[in-house]
């Protein structure tokens, strides 16, 4: 773990459609971290995420993701700070109509990479770090879950970012293919990206070590040496 903060939330309050979701968010996030962020549904774990990328703006309070300030961010930066944050859902999201070599250039080239060698060499580079080098040429319908999971993780790594969120990864999958990707989430926080995972299957926080927070009650709660509480989620 380094000493830069990646992320810093001071008194933040965030809605949903004028709805209060979370208040009085007060959290600093430092590179290579490895993040648990648990609570029931509807506690707020999404919305969370979606501010740290500028999805949902904040309601009140100050917050700096990768030094882009949330309450000030103009709309043609918010681009830049999405390259720098790698998103995982549990849905795949995958375009359906091209081979994962094709769902891969696509995000880069949206992102502005011309070069058509190294958007090759960086698409081979992220397969390889996922363990799917041999699957480029599959149409995702042709992969298992696990394996879509596999490629949506490469995805995000594309343009090497500092930050992974990924919400719910393993919620699809049975319980030995989610731990194949728990492990590679945990994998890739070794090489210093920050990973945050919202999940509701407590057996990873036992697995893994890390920080552990909690959206409860419209709060985020640091609850990483409360083992008591932890084990009360169960």
């Amino acid at each position: 773990m380094s000493d830069q903060t990646l992320i810093k939330y001071e008194n933040v309050t965030l809605c949903q459609q004028e709805n209060l979701v979370l208040k009085d968010i007060n959290v600093e996030i430092k590179g290579g971290e490895f993040i648990f962020l648990l609570g029931k549904v509807g506690t707020g774990k999404s919305t969370l995420m979606k501010s740290m990328y500028a999805e949902l703006p904040l309601s009140e309070g100050d917050a700096k993701v990768l030094d882009y300030n949330l309450q000030k961010i103009k709309r043609k930066e918010i681009p830049a700070l999405r390259r720098k944050i790698g998103i995982v859902f549990q849905d795949f999201q995958l375009l359906i109509d091209r081979t994962v070599n094709a769902n891969l250039e696509f995000v880069l080239k949206a992102t502005g990479w011309k070069d058509k060698k190294a958007i090759s060499d960086q698409i081979t580079h992220v397969l390889k770090q996922v363990g799917m080098h041999t699957k480029g040429y599959k149409m995702p319908h042709q992969l298992s879950g696990g394996e879509q999971q596999r490629i949506v993780i490469a995805r995000a790594l594309l343009n090497s970012p500092r930050v992974i969120l990924a919400d719910e990864p393993t919620g699809n999958l049975d319980p030995n293919t989610g731990q194949d990707i728990m492990e590679l989430l945990y994998s890739i926080r070794r090489s210093g990206t920050t990973v945050m995972v919202a999940t509701h299957n407590l057996n990873w926080v036992d697995m893994y070590p890390g920080r552990v927070l909690l959206c409860e009650n419209q709060r985020l709660l640091d609850i990483t040496d409360d083992e008591t509480k932890i084990k009360s989620l169960s």
